[in-house]
Formats: C-alpha cells, sequence, structure tokens
C-alpha cells in the first residue's frame, strides 16, 4: 500500500539515496536540493517520503507559494528502480489529499518543464489543465478540487 511519511532522523538516508534516471535529471530537483528549499520555506513546505509497505520509492513536497497565495505540488519524484509502477499516480493522489484535509483547497498548482511528457502526462490524467502560463521555465498547471 502506498503512503506518505514525514521525511526525519529515521528516514533521511534513504531519501537522500532516491535517483532519476540521467534523462529524467534535468526535468527535477533533486532530493537534497528540494529538502535545503524545505528547511529555508518550514512554514510553508511539507515534504513526504513516498513508500509503498515498508519500502521508499519517491518523494513529494507539497507546499503554500505565497506570492500567488496558492497551494502547490512543489516537488515529486519517483525512484529510478520503481518507475512505472502506479506509484506516482497513488503518491500524486495521497498528496492532493493532504492539501484538501489540512488546508480546504479548492484548487492546486504545479509546473511542469516543457518536453517532460512523463510527469504532462500523468499531471493532466488526474485533471491538472494548463493555466497557459510559462514562468521560469515550466509551464503551470491547475487542479480543481472538488
Amino acid at each position: 500500500m502506498v503512503e506518505l511519511r514525514p521525511v526525519d532522523k529515521n528516514n533521511i538516508d534513504d531519501v537522500l539515496a532516491l535517483e532519476v534516471h540521467d534523462y529524467q535529471k534535468s526535468f527535477v530537483s533533486t532530493v537534497a536540493e528540494s529538502l535545503a528549499q524545505a528547511y529555508v520555506y518550514s512554514d510553508n513546505a511539507y515534504p513526504f517520503a513516498v513508500y509503498n509497505d515498508d519500502e521508499i520509492v519517491g518523494f513529494i513536497m507539497m507546499g503554500y507559494y505565497e506570492v500567488k497565495q496558492y497551494y502547490t505540488l512543489w516537488k515529486f519524484l519517483i525512484d529510478k528502480k520503481h518507475q512505472n509502477k502506479g506509484y506516482g499516480r497513488q503518491a500524486l493522489a495521497l498528496g492532493i489529499k493532504f492539501l484538501k484535509d489540512k488546508f480546504d483547497v479548492d484548487s492546486v498548482y504545479t509546473g511542469v518543464v516543457p518536453g517532460n511528457a512523463v510527469a504532462s502526462r500523468l499531471y493532466r490524467s488526474v485533471g491538472f489543465v494548463p493555466t497557459g502560463l510559462i514562468e521560469f521555465g515550466m509551464e503551470e498547471l491547475r487542479l480543481e478540487c472538488e
């Protein structure tokens, strides 16, 4: 069963060891970079390790973007050994559920680097739609929550 767990002293080394395929590295931040941002923006960042049963398979970080005053899927990756097993879709649903349950959000935003067809397809398949904005080299997408 896929679940989100806080990043803590018990799993930090496993979280930092997560990697994507070489061809994906230009599309995502490393976990170390993401955790550094989570530290700096600790009031608004919500990082989680993604587990399938007791095996770590990925990382997801939700957040609140103060500049635009909206909640985001900020960082997301599934380890290269665990891709194409459905964990990404399940983790994404859990991240969105976290925001809905904790903050009663009516929408969630994310960005996708042009050319990252796998992420774009995943996000669109769960209901994210382009807003028309391309900013900081990323296409902005929005999900209306029910």
